[in-house]
């Protein structure tokens, strides 16, 4: 007796569907991941908490009599512009360090073994300091309003400029994101970060009029992207042009995004 083995054929094929939105809801999930590291350990806020505080006791009392001829006018010029810097250096200088700790630490060896994207551990890293954004925010208005800064625009332009200083910091971020993951040694990643930011915050009309600044420097003024955003918030929390700064800020944080993000995410492939 023989016996007959029948082979059907096969009807129906299993396939495995890609999770939808995985990119943005894994990123999500590593900010949190940094969200509770600042809840465990609140301290690593503290430049975020204090940076605005030293910055805008500093600048007030220390060059409102001699450039405004009194601290409660040079308040009103020179507020706009330490909340945008203020709100830069909080998410710059801390976003490079942390990510350069992890590195050493071998945490993303591990995020490297999981099925996720390789540029998630880096925009989950840059979207868990946010938290840093608001407490700057929070911060610079708290004691501006208790120092006698009045905004004499609305609450609505007041919003949009806390959304512009955010969204310049972010995508200015991804700089020292790319210098956290190219430089090994976290102190050199600090200095690069201090160094770099000096030059872009500075060389505005934060501190003085334009008009007022020497000619090389008046030229730097005009094409520097920080010196946009100063101009739009100082319109949108104090009346003024607002349009064009608001425009040129926006294509210059895109710029930010387009070139530093990808180079990021490049060296962060090889490094790993």
């Amino acid at each position: 007796m023989t016996d007959t083995v029948t082979v059907l054929p096969a009807t129906a094929t299993t396939t495995v569907q890609p999770r939808r939105w995985g990119l943005i809801r894994h990123s999500l999930l590593l900010a949190a991941r940094s969200l509770l590291k600042t809840r465990r350990n609140p301290g690593i806020l503290f430049d975020a908490l204090f940076l605005p505080i030293v910055f805008l006791l500093m600048f007030v009392y220390l060059f409102g009599g001699a450039v405004a001829g009194s601290t409660r006018d040079y308040l009103q010029y020179v507020f706009p512009g330490l909340l945008v810097m203020a709100t830069i250096m909080a998410g710059l200088l801390a976003t490079g360090v942390s990510l350069s700790i992890d590195v050493k630490k071998g945490v993303f060896d591990r995020f490297r073994s999981l099925p996720i994207g390789r540029s998630v551990p880096l925009l989950g890293s840059v979207l868990g300091d946010m938290i840093r954004y608001l407490v700057t925010l929070t911060v610079m208005f708290g004691l501006g309003y208790l120092l006698g800064f009045r905004v004499r625009t609305g609450l609505l332009s007041a919003l949009a400029a806390c959304g512009l200083a955010v969204l310049l910091g972010f995508c200015m971020s991804w700089m020292n994101v790319l210098v956290g993951v190219l430089i090994r040694e976290t102190t050199i990643v600090q200095t690069v970060g201090f160094l770099g930011i000096f030059p872009l915050a500075f060389g505005t009309s934060m501190v003085a009029p334009v008009n007022t600044l020497p000619g090389w420097l008046q030229a730097w003024v005009k094409i520097n992207p920080v010196s946009h955003a100063i101009d739009a918030t100082r319109g949108l929390l104090l009346g003024g042009p607002v349009a064009g700064p608001v425009v040129r800020t926006v294509l210059w944080s895109a710029a930010f995004l387009i070139v530093f993000a990808p180079l990021a995410v490049a060296a962060y492939r090889r490094r790993t």
